[in-house]
């Protein structure tokens, strides 16, 4: 099995918009072969902010997937493709960490 923590960061005030894009698109890569789960998280409300916090322009989408290769036809998949189009300018960085269980 192979984990993703991808750390996406909006630019300035552009965090809600970029999270109602990903909504959108998580069906199409839910129905994805080999996809696990895909789902996006923000910093825990009522837990103090500190170093270890995203803050108001990240989200980190915790994915799952079978294989890499699953992984790595997810990421030239045609709604992915059409995803990264459409929130480019919504979008300041990204930070994908491809992992797996030990």
């Amino acid at each position: 099995m192979i984990h993703v923590v991808a750390v996406i960061t909006a630019k300035p005030g552009q965090r809600a918009a970029l999270l109602e894009a990903f909504a959108a698109n998580r069906a199409a890569v839910l129905a994805e072969e080999g996809c696990i789960e895909y789902g996006a998280t923000i910093d825990a409300q009522g837990v103090p902010t500190s170093k270890a916090s995203f803050g108001n322009d990240t989200f980190v989408v915790i994915e799952k997937w079978e294989t890499l290769a699953h992984l790595q036809a997810h990421a030239v998949a045609p709604h992915m493709k059409a995803h990264s189009e459409k929130t480019k300018e919504l979008t300041a960085g990204k930070l994908i960490h491809v992992l797996e269980p030990v």
